[in-house]
């Protein structure tokens, strides 16, 4: 077998930023033909090494090797030359631009200038058949679900004849269906020979589909292991340097009096001209988490955007402690007790070029702690706040509170949202998939404070695609299903396959009560 054992060696790479060591002396090696498993925290430094050999940055120290023979990788051109392809945590596709003018963009088969597209399209369609990749190749990439733009990224990859694949977090906005789908093709992809790299923190997946896994903690490797001797504790173990606990604690749920109140409201959907939302109503108590379950794309979204004043609800009516806030602005409804953990960081929870410590008083830097009687900002308590809270909530960053939001790792971001919205002390909490993206420490830790905030009697709006995550930390379930509320359920007497009937629309209670 003429073939080097190994298809891609990285060794001894470090990669320093301002403040931190990203990479520090690493060493990964990807055999010919295997799916191998990156591991490790939020900011351990994944999406870092997989840039450097994607040629996004380069290394201080250390050499990559293809084959067996050394290579200079200087962009992402250079990669796709040495077959190696990524598919990005963040999609990198043009909106306003078709699937099939995405996957072809940068290598357009051409004669004598003109674009042909005919041959393109063929060889698109035949590996979208070959690998079980549905997409429409004339749909616009601004109207398709999270799911298909993903497979818009393999087949960029697969029409490139790239045979090193990078899946930086691939399962992370994807539904269960999804998940399934997207393993499924990864393995058939690796028994055509070719080589995977699959970056992840979800120890359910790798263990079902990796061969072997690396794992990384602050930047350090600190080991690779075959996956078929190893279980889920020992990744968890190796991944944050103690014992993690899978299992939600809980007391039983003490529910006091109604702080939301949602009365037969409708909201318009952001694509169709139907309502995304159809005469919905419901409570949510005070020491009690009501989790909204559902397949992604059910009304969730305008649910929430209609609670939290994002979009204007069509018809009913919205009480927050008493108050009719129906038509009331968001800050308003902040002020009067409402804290929204938001579906996408990027687009309602962050301003990402702001520093750490301005998003940290982003609701509140108009209160008299924060900005003096002349309108001025007070910087220096603004700073002793962010610091305080990056201590409480581990959030880690190169420079603490000044740090640039928009350099830190989507957990860290995440966790900085979790904190400004929970210290706000508010009276309802409107989490969106808040563990979206996570690691199992802080997952954990997230679980953590969400039943805290139930304990110290304050009401919990929580919204989840994860079923373990709906199990274990509702109280009572709503299921959605097609802009409707098809079913209630309690966490302590059913089951998932029950809820997941619910979910897909093939089950729903006679009595809507």
């Amino acid at each position: 077998m003429g073939k080097a054992e190994y298809a891609i060696e990285m060794l001894n790479i470090t990669k320093r930023f301002p403040g931190i060591v990203a990479n520090d002396n690493i060493t990964l090696q990807l055999k010919t033909g295997e799916i191998h498993a990156l591991l490790g925290e939020n900011g351990a430094g994944k999406s870092t090494l997989m840039s450097v050999l994607f040629g996004l940055y380069q290394p201080e120290e250390g050499e990559i090797r293809k084959n067996g023979q050394p290579v200079r990788i200087h962009n992402p051109n250079d990669a796709n030359a040495l077959s190696i392809g990524m598919v990005h945590q963040h999609f990198k596709l043009v909106e306003c631009f078709t699937v099939l003018d995405n996957i072809i963009l940068g290598v357009e088969p051409n004669r004598m200038g003109f674009l042909e597209k005919r041959q393109a399209r063929q060889k698109v369609m035949a590996l979208s058949e070959k690998y079980g990749l549905r997409v429409d190749p004339d749909a616009l990439v601004e109207d398709i679900s999270v799911g298909m733009q993903q497979r818009t990224e393999i087949l960029k990859m697969l029409y490139r004849d790239n045979e090193i694949l990078i899946f930086d977090e691939p399962t992370a906005v994807l539904t269960p269906q999804e998940i399934e789908e997207l393993l499924q093709i990864m393995r058939n992809l690796a028994a055509e020979g070719k080589s995977i790299l699959f970056i992840s923190h979800k120890l359910n997946e790798i263990m079902a589909i990796a061969d072997r896994c690396t794992v990384l903690r602050k930047g350090k490797c600190i080991g690779t292991v075959d996956i078929g001797g190893v279980d889920k504790a020992t990744l968890s173990r190796m991944m944050v340097g103690r014992d993690v606990e899978f299992q939600v604690h809980k007391e039983p749920a003490k529910p006091a009096g109604v702080v939301l109140e949602v009365s037969d409201i409708s909201v318009g959907s952001r694509i169709h001209h139907t309502d995304a939302v159809r005469h919905v109503s419901f409570q949510v108590r005070a020491g009690e988490i009501v989790c909204i379950a559902g397949i992604d794309g059910n009304g969730q979204t305008e649910l929430v955007y209609g609670v939290s004043g994002l979009a204007p609800l069509k018809g009913g009516s919205i009480r927050l402690c008493g108050k009719d806030i129906t038509k009331a602005p968001i800050r308003e409804r902040s002020i009067l007790g409402m804290s929204h953990i938001p579906e996408d960081r990027h687009k309602h929870g962050l301003v990402l070029d702001y520093t750490l410590e301005d998003n940290l008083v982003l609701q509140r830097y108009f209160e008299p702690a924060f900005t003096n009687a002349a309108g001025f900002l007070r910087r220096g308590p603004i700073r002793a706040y962010a610091e305080s809270l990056i201590e409480q909530y581990d959030i880690r960053s190169g420079q603490g509170p000044v740090t640039l939001t928009r350099s830190m790792s989507g957990g860290n971001q995440q966790k900085a949202i979790i904190a400004r919205e929970i210290d706000k002390d508010p009276q309802l909490l409107i989490a969106v998939q808040p563990t979206r993206g996570l690691d199992v420490g802080a997952i954990e830790y997230i679980h953590k404070q969400i039943v805290a905030q139930r304990d110290a009697n304050k009401a919990v709006l929580l919204v989840s695609l994860e079923l373990d995550e709906v199990m274990s930390l509702a109280d009572r379930i709503l299921v959605m299903y097609e802009g409707e509320i098809v079913g209630q359920l309690d966490p302590k007497t059913t089951t998932v396959e029950e809820l997941g009937l619910y979910m897909a629309g093939a089950k729903r209670e006679a009595e809507n009560s």
